[in-house]
């Protein structure tokens, strides 16, 4: 057969070409196990927990929807009673970069009665960052202390208890002030136990405006324990509720037992 260049030669080309991109794409594709480890693992859903590294190098890490109206997040919050219940009592948290300071807002060993609390959470789609929220809690009297969470002291009191604290919705509830840059979160609680330093309605009437400042500061949303928003109605059936506890334990604020 007679070789024609102008049709054999372009021929040639054409089907190197063809070998070449077939022999890069077969070492580019990955072994089918590999590939179906690794589309399981993208399926797979990682519940951030505080503390965990993944997290700590990467605040984005972190971020989840929280509707504005309801204050639910894919973030596994701290439920309205037995979480801030638990921050309430357990141990002092020390962590590397403790100060002397760590001590302010530690509660008396009484037995608590009540707790009262509310939240703010982001928006849909935001998170707070942790530069935000220290400088908002500097501004609405917030002092960073026992257990390493947020505490408004009373002046008067300070040494019988926080009036109320202000825990991570991300359990267990603390702040790390030495890696405060990557902290990313969803919300805060707020919470006051009972009896306290304060009458419940004192303490009531310090932690609202606090929360609701919070909430300003932050462009978050004010909720109450069940994570429903808290209007007017809400607002009063609570202080009626908290009038009723101050005259039925009337005098037993921490600091008049035992006198």
């Amino acid at each position: 057969m007679h070789w024609d260049p102008a049709i054999g030669l372009p021929l040639l080309i054409l089907s190197f070409v063809a070998l070449l991109a077939i022999y890069i794409i077969g070492r580019k594709r990955p072994p089918a196990a590999t590939r179906n480890e690794t589309e399981r693992a993208e399926s797979v859903r990682i519940e951030p927990r505080f503390g965990d590294a993944a997290l700590d190098a990467d605040p984005a890490a972190a971020r989840v929807k929280v509707p504005a109206e309801t204050g639910k997040s894919g973030v596994r919050p701290m439920t309205p009673q037995a979480p801030l219940a638990h921050a309430a009592a357990a141990a002092p948290i020390t962590p590397a970069s403790a100060t002397p300071a760590k001590s302010a807002g530690k509660r008396q060993e009484a037995n608590i009665e009540r707790i009262i609390s509310l939240f703010v959470t982001a928006r849909e789609g935001r998170v707070f960052r942790g530069v935000d929220l220290v400088v908002a809690a500097e501004k609405v009297g917030l002092e960073f202390g026992d257990m390493n969470i947020f505490h408004r002291l009373d002046e008067r009191s300070a040494a019988l208890g926080p009036v109320f604290s202000v825990a991570n919705m991300v359990k267990p509830g603390s702040f790390d002030l030495a890696h405060i840059d990557a902290l990313a979160t969803p919300g805060l609680g707020f919470f006051m136990t009972l009896p306290g330093p304060l009458n419940a309605l004192d303490a009531w009437d310090a932690m609202l405006p606090a929360a609701q400042r919070m909430a300003e500061l932050l462009d978050g949303v004010l909720l109450d324990s069940e994570r429903n928003g808290l209007g007017r109605q809400g607002i009063q059936h609570i202080r009626d509720d908290l009038r009723n506890w101050d005259r039925r334990h009337e005098g037993e604020e921490i600091g008049l037992r035992g006198r």
